[in-house]
């Protein structure tokens, strides 16, 4: 076997092994991509129950403010945070420029500079380069069991400048999944709690005829209902963001196999006519060989 045909041998056997690791990721990005989407659908039901348990108590106590809203807007630094769900690993195709890009658009439109919170390395690096104000780096979770604790350093950290009077509003930026294995970027203001958010929660229809009583301390009621609320946006936010993440994963793998699949094929063509030219060279010195020999 030639030298040219031994290095296309290597070139096939490692673009072989290549796409077998490319397929594996495919399998568990897909995998993950269905854990997320189940975290999503068994929260949906339970954000609802939330909001419907806040519906009743504003109606109840005819609170004009709800708790967790703030004062006035602040023209501090310190008076808006946002926080920016990217991702820690790679091969997910443009998934942190998109998010990157869409949060230095909408940070820009904000009334005060904004301290921002990075989940993930990758998207960390790419908003630093836009010389945002970066005042943090949460890790990404690796599984639905891992968003709770995330979850909870996010609240503390909110609830620290809460407590200090400097927060007048916390935005999610993340990207969420769309129709079609694709995403979009998108941006939640979760705070404040203001009037706004408590008439859209009081225009709620009861889903039965029974009217609905708060028993026990109305206000406490209401706190803890208010925490879930957050705790669930919180959880929603991040599980939609893994979710695309494992989706623009597929298809930065399906993209893949598809290069590799079709490198393959060039290299085997190559292969099979170096091989079948060096059959017939060494046919032709026998057959040469042969004839000097008979005369």
């Amino acid at each position: 076997m030639s030298d040219s045909t031994a290095s296309l041998h290597r070139k096939i056997g490692g673009a072989g092994d290549l796409q077998s690791v490319v397929r594996t990721m495919k399998s568990v990005a897909a995998s993950s991509i269905g854990q997320y989407e189940q975290s999503m659908h068994a929260l949906t039901d339970y954000y609802r129950t939330v909001e419907l348990g806040l519906a009743a108590c504003f109606r109840q106590s005819g609170q004009q403010r709800p708790l967790g809203e703030e004062k006035t807007r602040s023209t501090d630094a310190n008076a808006i945070v946002a926080i920016v769900f990217g991702s820690d690993q790679g091969l997910v195709g443009q998934f942190n420029d998109v998010v990157a890009d869409y949060a230095v658009g909408v940070l820009a439109d904000l009334p005060a500079k904004p301290e921002v919170w990075a989940v993930g390395e990758r998207v960390h690096s790419r908003l630093a380069d836009a010389n945002l104000q970066l005042m943090g780096l949460f890790p990404v979770p690796s599984s639905v069991k891992s968003i709770t604790p995330l979850v909870g350093q996010i609240l503390v950290e909110s609830e620290k400048h809460h407590h200090q009077n400097e927060v007048t509003e916390l935005h999610l930026i993340y990207n969420r999944s769309t129709p079609g294995a694709g995403y979009t970027s998108f941006n939640q203001r979760l705070l404040p709690l203001d009037e706004q958010w408590r008439r859209k929660l009081t225009e709620l229809s009861w889903p039965t005829k029974n009217l609905p009583e708060v028993m026990g301390n109305g206000t406490a009621t209401l706190r803890v209902l208010i925490r879930e609320y957050l705790f669930v946006s919180l959880f929603r936010a991040c599980a939609e963001s893994l979710a695309s993440e494992n989706a623009s994963r597929l298809a930065a793998m399906q993209r893949a196999d598809k290069n590799i699949a079709e490198l393959l094929v060039d290299l085997k063509g190559t292969f099979h006519r170096l091989r079948q030219s060096g059959i017939d060279e060494e046919l032709f010195d026998v057959i040469s060989g042969f004839e000097a020999l008979g005369r």
